[in-house]
């Protein structure tokens, strides 16, 4: 999908918020993952927040937003296969975390500089961006 504006951007962005918390809380759901079950389970929380704080900046922001196009943006480096969590093995549902959140923080710091005009936006997605860091130092700090 092209993020052709403002809008669209914010859309995909609080999707992958939506789409990461529902991976997130079936992982916690797992057998497999019993030892990870409150770090799953904190970053399904995590995600709630981020996608009512996409759709909360997309909300206050539509009247000041720029109108002129972003070029040659789109959702597909951003986007990964979640799988099953509920049926998969806890490494493989950690190694989609790491893929997840990567791509996660790939997509909010390139969003934030294509949409630096709205410096509240470009905060806003940088924040995301810093809080996918830290998740994914959490996920590297994990026993292998």
């Amino acid at each position: 999908m092209m993020l052709e504006s403002f809008g669209a951007i914010l859309t995909f962005a609080a999707e992958l918020e939506a789409l990461d918390r529902a991976f997130y809380e079936a992982a916690a759901q797992n057998p497999s993952c019993e030892g990870e079950k409150e770090l799953f389970a904190s970053f399904s929380r995590e995600s709630a927040k981020g996608e009512k704080t996409a759709l909360r900046v997309r909300r206050e922001n539509v009247t000041e937003m720029i109108l002129e196009p972003i070029k040659d943006f789109s959702s597909d480096a951003f986007t990964c296969d979640r799988g099953t969590p509920m049926e998969a093995d806890c490494g493989s549902i950690l190694a989609t975390a790491r893929a997840l959140e990567g791509k996660a923080l790939s997509f909010y710091d390139e969003a934030s500089i294509r949409i630096k005009a709205l410096s509240e936006v470009a905060r806003a997605l940088k924040s995301l961006a810093k809080k996918r860091k830290a998740r994914i130092k959490k996920l590297d700090e994990l026993p292998s």
